[in-house]
């Protein structure tokens, strides 16, 4: 997996490509979520427009990044999943726990 990050409006966008299957880098993602929410971000835009695979440790480090966003008042937005991940986040019932959005406009208009 890839990932790419940067602030904006006081929104976290983190960008994912490849396969998310818990490589070594999801610590430093979840580094990058501590901070963030330590700089006081309260939202966070997750790009999977380029993950092409998602296993459960994927899935696990997804409800990290919710669960510590929820819990100082914030929320996680999944935007523009992939056909093949759309279907799995339908099937493990996750897209009624995330909020999923096809642009950052829904996020920073609101």
């Amino acid at each position: 997996m890839i990932f790419t990050h940067d602030t904006k409006d006081n929104v976290l966008f983190i960008r994912l490509s490849g396969d998310l299957i818990g490589e070594n880098n999801s610590a430093d993602v979840i580094e990058v979520v501590t901070k963030a929410i330590q700089e006081k971000t309260k939202n966070c835009i997750v790009d999977i427009s380029g993950l092409r695979y998602i296993n459960s440790s994927g899935i696990g480090l997804h409800n990290t990044i919710l669960t510590k966003f929820r819990n100082k008042g914030g929320e996680v937005y999944l935007m523009r999943p992939s056909e093949t991940v759309q279907k799995l986040l339908v099937i493990t019932k996750l897209n009624a726990i995330f909020q999923i959005i096809q642009s950052e406009d829904e996020v920073l208009k609101s």
